[in-house]
């Protein structure tokens, strides 16, 4: 696969899992200086990794959303749970990988990404 056909495949699966809507407002203000980094996320990240047939992206979401929590991403966080349930996780289960990351990255980290998610579903159940 070339680079143009490794970045088509990537927007493809980051417009599946992200929505339309959040990749067309990324694409909208990517500017000369964060262009690059755009595309290499739409080649490696979506192209390469997330278009990766050894686990689904249900997987990978629960994966990604541990993580995030480890590393203290709260934004990458908070799109990642809306991703996740894009790729049919459940809040149940999103509620599981918080309460393992209390055990594995710690209850404060575990506590943000509980306020974190529920502000997410709570902009979600409210429509936004």
């Amino acid at each position: 696969m070339d680079e143009r056909e490794r970045h088509a495949a990537g927007m493809k699966v980051r417009r599946a899992v992200l929505g339309d809507e959040h990749v067309d407002e990324a694409e909208a203000a990517k500017g000369s200086f964060s262009e690059p980094f755009q595309d290499l996320i739409t080649r490696y990240a979506w192209g390469e990794i997330w278009s990766r047939p050894g686990l689904s992206r249900h997987t990978r979401s629960l994966l990604t959303l541990s993580m995030l929590i480890a590393l203290n991403r709260g934004d990458e966080f908070r799109m990642h749970v809306r991703a996740a349930l894009h790729n049919k996780v459940t809040r149940e289960e999103i509620q599981e990988v918080l309460l393992q990351s209390a055990i594995y990255c710690g209850v404060p980290a575990a506590n943000a990404a509980f306020h974190l998610a529920q502000e997410v579903f709570a902009e979600i159940d409210a429509g936004r």
